[in-house]
């Protein structure tokens, strides 16, 4: 039984204590282990991809769809359109889609938060993607770096494989127990620039992540 489980459990068994002397008629429902919730899609997968694209473009992020032989130079495309001067880029990040016009941050030697934040933007790749939300997911895995790297600079341009896209949100979670079980590292799930709102609802973006983001699926 793992952390979560004992914690349930003693939940539930502080809730049956407190209850005891309440009227059988009045107790509440029996809590059941049962999952009744859809937890693996079965729709096709072009209609999966195209509605991640979709959802994702819907929270004002730019999503190009390319083939795999364009990445390096729709990276390059994306800084320059961007107007981006300075790149932060994870130490796993493959060379070939390093672009060569802007100035590159390698995270070998772990950089300062003011050096992320004078930052014009960072590169990563990601860990999966969610179509039922237009959601992306990062782990701490391969091609990503540090957590940090994608809250502080103001811009960031995010790879996903075709094949990193799930449809539903328990599939993504079932594929994440990994990093989360054996590596205890921490998970960011992305729908959007950030943003937030005041009290007079008032939307503020960049607050605590980047204000701008894109977003290249890859074939």
């Amino acid at each position: 039984m793992n952390r979560a489980q004992n914690a349930r459990e003693e939940i539930l068994s502080r809730i049956k204590s407190a209850l005891q002397d309440v009227p059988a008629n009045e107790q509440p429902a029996e809590v059941t282990l049962e999952r009744s919730y859809l937890q693996s899609g079965t729709t096709e997968r072009e209609e999966v991809i195209e509605r991640f694209i979709e959802r994702v473009t819907d929270y004002k992020v730019h999503v190009q769809r390319i083939e795999a032989r364009e990445l390096a130079r729709a990276i390059a495309t994306a800084c320059t359109d961007r107007a981006i001067r300075s790149l932060v880029v994870p130490t796993d990040l493959p060379a070939d889609w390093l672009p060569t016009q802007v100035e590159l941050l390698h995270d070998d030697v772990p950089l300062s938060n003011k050096q992320l934040d004078d930052s014009s933007g960072v590169l990563t790749g990601c860990a999966l993607g969610i179509a039922q939300t237009g959601t992306i997911v990062l782990d701490g895995g391969a091609m990503q770096g540090r957590r940090v790297l994608t809250l502080l600079p103001d811009y960031h341009l995010c790879i996903i494989r075709e094949e990193q896209i799930v449809e539903l949100v328990p599939e993504a979670i079932m594929r994440l127990e990994d990093a989360v079980k054996q590596h205890g590292r921490p998970i960011t799930f992305i729908s959007g620039p950030s943003a937030t709102s005041d009290i007079e609802l008032n939307r503020v973006e960049g607050v605590h992540g980047p204000r701008t983001l894109d977003v290249l699926v890859v074939r």
